[in-house]
């Protein structure tokens, strides 16, 4: 889902700038080779990824375990039989889309470089898309391009193996059959998404707390949590979003926040929100303590704590590997030096644009696969990951955060960078506008920047 990106960590704004700055050209040249390529998942990436290789001649296959295409932008009012997602052998749910979802940024953002995003329901020319305009403008972009009929539905991937310089991918269909079926390629795209493994707060109580948890990852409607005492942990889009929404039939909602400078107090114009610092302890009496001095009696906790990488279909052998939410190692968030460039994942990085890094992601993706682009030696490559990986640890800078843009600039300068190698224009000044304006609303305070951007338009 997209997210606006958060300006809140200096470190983390230098360590990416001083890495991207460090970033090499790669070298051009017009040798065309066709492959046959599985893009895995049809969401925005994969689509991104199939619409690129297709205009490159490529042969393609994508997969897609569901019935239909949009990743996590298809809601499912059903959830996990856990809630928190523990449980290894739950069936899961692959979509975290709760039925109010409004985009964080708007339809500009949201775009592609070729491709508009119309609004039917609403002509303002600035807009916030909610979860079915998104999931129209996907379904549109697919049959536009006709990307449909390279799509194979309920079919799932189970195992990816390189052997003999060739890519063996097994898969399965969901009918009543349960087809299995090996294949083999030349090259495989993941594009599988990280919205479906829950991460959860390491919180100190919270294993013997006796009230209700769940994972913002199996939220969908409020009414559930009528007259009940909510806390929330996490101050992001999604955690926000689903305070603002529980709020409307809930008795008291509570927002923590990990960050010390946190403002502790009750949200303007809700008479039932409160902001608050970090948690300190949750007892077994049902009671939750904040830093803050605050104690609440709790009912349920929603964890809006994020999700983890996951790719239990992938055996590279050690090659490529995910320790602490680090996807590693991937140049330029992309290619694993030693499996490239028939190897790659289009849509890892977070906290950024996502719909625009996708797609230019997915054109170098392409352009390196058809030979119009050559990456830079292996030993370049592992260099400049190694160079990331240093600069992240002299800087204090969390392994987690790898792949977390949490600057604006920084975003503008992967992207910049990105269409430099597939020969496009850098970012139109006007997107950079629009998203400074938006950083500076949500930093002033999350209840209704929507509508404060839309007023303070133009800028």
């Amino acid at each position: 889902m997209a997210a606006a990106c958060s300006g809140g960590d200096k470190i983390q704004t230098a360590t990416v700038t001083t890495y991207l700055d460090k970033l090499q050209d790669c070298t051009i040249h017009m040798a065309p080779q066709l492959h046959k390529v599985a893009v895995i998942g049809a969401g925005v990436s994969g689509l991104l990824t199939a619409r690129e290789l297709q205009r490159e001649g490529q042969q393609i296959v994508v997969y897609e375990k569901s019935n239909q295409i949009g990743g996590v932008w298809v809601y499912d009012p059903e959830v996990e039989t856990d809630p928190l997602g523990l449980d290894p052998n739950r069936r899961i749910i692959h979509s975290s889309m709760y039925d109010s979802l409004r985009t964080n940024f708007p339809k500009q953002l949201m775009e592609f470089t070729d491709y508009s995003f119309t609004i039917e329901k609403n002509g303002k020319y600035l807009y916030f898309p909610d979860r079915k305009e998104v999931l129209k403008f996907l379904n549109d972009f697919a049959r536009d391009f006709g990307l449909d009929h390279l799509i194979r539905f309920n079919t799932e991937v189970v195992s990816v193996e390189q052997k003999n310089g060739k890519w063996v991918l097994e898969s399965k269909t969901s009918d009543v059959d349960q087809t299995n079926q090996k294949e083999l390629f030349d090259a495989v795209v993941i594009c599988n998404g990280h919205h479906t493994q829950p991460k959860l707060a390491d919180t100190p109580g919270i294993k013997k707390w006796p009230g209700k948890q769940i994972h913002s990852h199996n939220y969908r409607v409020p009414e559930p949590y009528k007259d009940q005492v909510v806390v929330v942990i996490g101050h992001g889009p999604s955690g926000f979003d689903i305070a603002f929404d529980i709020a409307k039939v809930a008795k008291e909602v509570h927002v923590s926040s990990r960050f010390p400078q946190v403002e502790v107090r009750k949200l303007e114009t809700y008479e039932n929100i409160w902001q608050h610092s970090k948690i300190e302890y949750c007892h077994e009496n049902g009671a939750v303590a904040f830093e803050d001095g605050a104690l609440v009696a709790a009912d349920i906790i929603i964890h809006c704590t994020g999700y983890k990488y996951d790719f239990p279909f992938l055996n590279t052998n050690g090659i490529v590997t995910v320790d602490d939410n680090r996807v590693g190692p991937l140049y330029k968030h992309v290619f694993p030096p030693r499996l490239a460039p028939t190897l790659s994942f289009v849509g890892i990085p977070k906290q950024t644009a996502n719909f625009r890094v996708a797609e230019l992601q997915a054109k170098w993706v392409a352009r390196a696969l058809s030979g119009k682009v050559t990456l830079p030696s292996r030993e370049k490559m592992v260099a400049d990951v190694e160079e990331h990986y240093r600069l992240m640890e002299e800087t204090g800078v969390p392994k987690h955060h790898t792949h977390t843009f949490l600057s604006c600039n920084d975003t503008f300068i992967y992207l910049d960078w990105l269409a430099a190698q597939v020969r496009l224009p850098r970012t139109d000044e006007q997107l950079k506008r629009i998203l400074d304006k938006l950083v500076e609303l949500v930093r002033i305070s999350r209840v209704g920047f929507r509508e404060r951007l839309v007023e303070s338009w133009p800028f």
